[in-house]
């Protein structure tokens, strides 16, 4: 079996969603059940077989490397790949990490919690020698707005402002992707992933991959509350 590719963490964002906590403090550094977010995705990482992982961090980053020098990443080899003082938007800010990540690798949000099997999604993609796959939910808007029109191999369209009823999947949160998929891309100092991606689904090049446990996110107060109770009642003695 192959060893599992890097995973990038798209982590640079201002989380204004979250003001005034994230004014003083970096996104995934806010507190969930007494830990810093980070530390619980850390875990998460180690627990599904990851080894690598390159957060892309823009926004109090000096904060985030003062953390990662100071505590245990369970076994997760972590870089930091600074977007500088240039905004890049969440696609500039991958593309500027590619050095580090190598041909294939996973992607994932800073705010984000997806406890799915992450292999399962690699290896998938590794079969289906597409440019890159997109994991999603069959949403029907209950969590958040539905942006993906899946037809249970590829991504049919992916949009996050012209929503069509065709449209029952959302964007879970976890991609899998080729280094070749940036190839036009790499000029681009700053630009969002989401209009490669939507572009690539255009193109056919993007295939999807379905789960079903739903997602967790730090990104609002409700989200905060929702993943601190999924935690708490995932270490309870009923649950070893």
């Amino acid at each position: 079996m192959k060893t599992m590719p890097p995973i990038a963490v798209i982590a640079g964002g201002l989380g204004t969603r979250l003001y005034p906590v994230t004014k003083t403090i970096t996104k995934c550094l806010v507190d969930v059940c007494g830990t810093p977010f980070i530390d619980h995705q850390l875990r998460l990482f180690a627990r599904c077989g990851l080894h690598k992982a390159v957060f892309c961090v823009g926004h109090l980053s000096e904060q985030v490397e003062a953390y990662l020098n100071e505590h245990d990443t369970h076994g997760v080899e972590v870089l930091l790949s600074h977007d500088g003082d240039v905004l890049r938007g969440t696609g500039g800010a991958l593309s500027h990490a590619l050095p580090l990540l190598g041909t294939e690798f996973l992607v994932t949000y800073g705010d984000s919690y997806l406890d799915i099997n992450y292999r399962a999604v690699a290896e998938t993609f590794r079969r289906s020698q597409a440019l890159a796959l997109m994991t999603v939910f069959h949403n029907e808007n209950s969590w958040d707005t539905s942006n993906v029109e899946y037809d249970g191999q590829q991504i049919i369209d992916y949009d996050k402002k012209n929503r069509t009823s065709r449209m029952e999947y959302i964007d879970y949160g976890l991609l899998a992707m080729h280094i070749d998929a940036f190839k036009n891309w790499r000029d681009r100092k700053a630009f969002d992933l989401a209009e490669l991606l939507s572009t690539m689904a255009k193109n056919q090049h993007l295939d999807g991959y379905e789960v079903h446990q739903r997602f967790y996110e730090i990104g609002s107060q409700a989200g905060i509350a929702d993943l601190s109770e999924y935690l708490t009642r995932c270490s309870s003695p009923s649950q070893t």
